[in-house]
């Protein structure tokens, strides 16, 4: 059966119909006087065989059929079992109507000379049954059904509506019979992708081309009651007759308002999710909660802190003052997405104030198209997101619930941001003050330095870097990193620098420094993980050190390094050659059992040495060897002065400010002790070199007018020069530098340091030492592989003009 055929099955007389039924008339003694040709092919008996039969011939007891008794069927119609004449008992719809016009009845029926009395209709019960089921469907999609029902006609204009439709558009039936569906919604428009816009133009697309469209959505307003929007699921197809002629369309239509608004809320919040809390940064995070809700769910948006919040700090206690709030972000419909935002300042609420009110109570507050909810975390008030739509439009219940979801989400994220600017300006503190806040010049090197701490996303890392004095007018040079972020990067990193610090002056050879702090840093990464119990892991900030050393002396014009796991320095020679020395690879610190190995090289007055870290010339968007060839163009321009050659560094490897680690550079220019500022001897390990020694050492004095520091200088020279003869072997050196001190060094090939000790009364010596610490600044031993050399320092007199510059370098 095709959809026509079906159609037409349901025809509106059903099947009780007496033009369709099996039909008897009945006289008034129940007498079969008439059969029609439907109750023979239904029942099976001819007239000859039925007429003048009582009607009992056919129900097989009790009454015959009457008047519809109280349980019938809504057509009035009982359901009776007849008997077939082959003896077959069927299942019928049976009803009966008395004939007022017995005359007329008798002419019908051919029986004139009988009366009759009433017809008898019946009809298989199952067929009239669903014929009953269909009437109450077609009555229920006019009068109950909550689906609008529709149908316009081929020009587009309402012929009929049913109950639903009519109280969707609000009016009654004849005063919008006739009208367009544009007319009924004029600011209207499907929101669905891939169909028009206009309900004029889909309905006009089904009618042209016959393919049904399913669940569009609508949006307007109601025609009756204008000022909020409806959502409408929107479903149509072309009506035609059984030749196919097009009568019309008709359109289904249920208000989906509710579920419309409660997904896009959902959407809303899904959105929220993804979008907010981004960064760790407490502005940015204000910023976008006003960028994922206007203008989907107001038109305008106000996010106020606390000041004491926005810089970190714990939230203030409201106790019947009001706290200082400064707005951060606003936003409204008509701001651009990208356009400029006003940076913080300070606001203040009326009292009475809707934003009053909530700081006063702690609670949401609402009036007409406002909302104000309290920005909480923990409990603790952190400030105050204000919600506006513009009027009519006002706040339901649902979209209040949705405001504190969406200032709960924002609230855990700004919690988070507060906590880590709290954590990350501690950190910046202790780095701050970890790092040398001012290196002292140095007879050996002209120095300029930048330290760029990373972005505030990654947090405060562990790089640092050093310049320290050496005896003998030498200076160390130190970078190093610290893996990982954060105040344990930057605790690690201020132990390492003060224990390179202390090893530097041992005068140790960069090499066994190395080794002295690789031992530290395996023990710390020990001691951490028997604390813990367990292996600190990856993340454990006192391994993954890597470390550079390096000691110039501006005597002999020799630069001796050594590296664990760090890159080389860069190198520029006075006539502007670059290189990187071929420095042997030592492992990070920490992992121990690998020796270090250190390499010495020459450098002419004047050569720039630039020290790093890998933040420098490391990031996203370049690899290492980009970055080192960036910096070798910088540094060939190595004649600028050093600390515009620091920031033309920076500003070609780090355009954009600070990246996502922390980025040293120390630059050095190398100088030379001039000849005259220099005097060595070397004299023969026996007692009559004391003498000699002495007086070289006086002659040298009155030359360089210091003749005032003699008797001091005679004074330790003698018993410098007495131990080594009495306690060394091989060839003595003695050698003075005139430099920002008086330095004074004696050489031999011993391996043993003397010290200072308390001699007893009866004690015939142990005193010279001790005397000599007293009457010098400092005094120390350093070890070279053919022996030691011992060394004073002493301070120019008061009026002693000063030591004249080393020779080269200069800023």
């Amino acid at each position: 059966m095709n959809a026509w055929n079906a159609a037409e099955s349901a025809d509106f007389r059903g099947p009780l119909d007496v033009t369709r039924a099996a039909t008897a008339v009945l006289d008034a003694q129940d007498r079969i006087i008439g059969w029609s040709p439907a109750a023979q092919r239904l029942l099976g008996y001819t007239p000859e065989e039925i007429i003048g039969h009582s009607v009992e011939t056919l129900v097989p007891a009790g009454p015959a059929p009457a008047s519809p008794a109280s349980e019938a069927s809504p057509s009035g119609s009982q359901a009776h079992t007849l008997r077939h004449r082959d003896g077959r008992m069927l299942r019928m719809a049976v009803t009966s109507c008395p004939l007022a016009d017995v005359r007329g009845a008798a002419e019908v029926s051919g029986t004139a000379g009988t009366q009759p009395a009433r017809v008898l209709v019946a009809a298989a019960l199952a067929e009239h049954r669903m014929w009953e089921s269909r009437q109450a469907m077609l009555h229920g999609l006019a009068t109950q059904s909550p689906v609008g029902l529709g149908i316009y006609d081929t020009e587009l204009r309402l012929i009929w509506a049913n109950g639903a439709y009519t109280r969707e558009i609000g009016l009654p039936m004849d005063e919008f019979l006739g009208a367009r569906a544009d007319e009924l919604y004029p600011d209207g428009e499907f929101v669905t992708e891939g169909y028009p816009r206009t309900l004029d133009a889909v309905m006009r697309q089904v009618l042209d081309t016959g393919e049904p469209v399913l669940d569009l959505h609508f949006v307007g307003q109601q025609p009756s009651a204008p000022g909020s929007d409806h959502v409408w699921s929107c479903s149509y197809y072309r009506l035609q007759d059984a030749q196919g002629r097009v009568l019309g369309v008709c359109e289904d239509a249920f208000d989906i308002s509710g579920r419309y608004q409660a997904q896009r809320r959902l959407n809303l919040l899904v959105e929220a999710g993804t979008r907010i809390g981004t960064t760790l940064d407490m502005a940015v995070t204000a910023r976008e909660i006003t960028k994922v809700a206007v203008p989907a769910f107001a038109s305008t948006i106000i996010v106020d802190l606390m000041r004491s919040v926005l810089h970190g700090g714990e939230p203030e206690a409201v106790d019947g003052t009001l706290p200082a709030l400064v707005r951060v972000a606003t936003r409204t419909a008509d701001d651009t997405p990208d356009g400029p935002l006003q940076g913080p300042h300070r606001v203040e609420y009326p009292p009475g104030s809707l934003q009053y009110r909530s700081l006063s109570s702690g609670g949401t507050v609402r009036e007409e198209g406002t909302v104000v909810v309290p920005l909480r975390a923990g409990g603790a008030l952190m400030g105050l997101v204000t919600f506006l739509r513009a009027a009519p439009s006002v706040f339901d219940k649902g979209e209040i619930e949705l405001a504190d979801e969406l200032v709960i989400r924002t609230a855990v994220c700004l919690d988070n941001a507060r906590r880590f600017t709290r954590e990350h300006s501690a950190a910046l503190t202790l780095q701050r003050n970890l790092l040398p806040q001012h290196l002292p010049a140095q007879s050996a090197v002209d120095l300029a330095y930048r330290y760029l701490p990373s972005d505030e996303r990654t947090g405060v890392g562990g790089d640092w870097f050093d310049v320290i004095g050496l005896s003998g007018t030498r200076v160390g040079l130190v970078v190093g990193d610290v893996v990982g972020h954060g105040l344990q990067a930057a605790v690690t990193m201020g132990r390492l620098r003060t224990t390179v610090r202390a090893l530097a002056r041992l005068d140790l050879s960069p090499d066994e420094l190395l080794s002295r702090l690789d031992d530290l840093v395996e023990q710390t990464a020990e001691e951490q993980a028997a604390t813990v119990g367990t292996d600190t892991g990856p993340d454990d900030v006192a391994t993954g050190v890597t470390c550079l050393y390096a000691v110039y002396d501006p005597v002999s014009r020799r630069c001796t390094m050594a590296r664990a796991g760090h890159l080389p320095p860069a190198v520029v020679d006075a006539e502007g050659g670059l290189y990187f020395p071929d420095l042997p690879v030592g492992p990070p610190l920490g992992l121990g059992g690998l020796p270090f190995e250190s390499l010495e090289i020459e450098l002419p007055v004047g050569s720039l040495i630039a020290l790093f870290t890998n933040g420098l010339v490391e990031g996203r968007d370049r690899d290492v060897d980009e970055g080192l060839a960036v910096l070798g163009r910088v540094l060939s321009d190595h004649r600028r002065p050093l600390d515009e050659l620091c920031i033309h560094t920076l500003a070609e490897l780090l355009p954009d400010g600070p990246a996502v680690d922390d980025s040293a550079l120390l630059l050095v220019r190398t100088r030379e002790l001039d000849a005259r500022q220099v005097a060595a001897w070397e004299l023969p390990a026996e007692p009559a070199a004391v003498g000699k020694a002495r007086e070289r050492a006086t002659g040298q004095l009155r030359e360089w007018g210091l003749a005032e520091l003699s008797y001091t200088t005679e004074l330790v020279v003698s018993e410098l020069v007495t131990n080594a003869v009495r306690h060394a072997s091989g060839p003595l050196h003695l050698r003075l530098l005139r430099d920002r001190t008086l330095l004074t060094e004696v050489s031999d090939t011993g391996h043993t340091s003397p010290h200072l000790r308390h001699s007893a009364s009866d004690d015939e010596g142990g005193r010279g030492l001790f005397i000599v610490a007293q009457l010098v600044q400092r005094w120390g031993t350093r070890y070279t592989p053919y022996g030691k050399t011992i060394w004073t320092e002493q301070a120019f007199p008061p009026d002693y003009p000063g030591a004249p510059r080393p020779a080269g370098g200069g800023t």
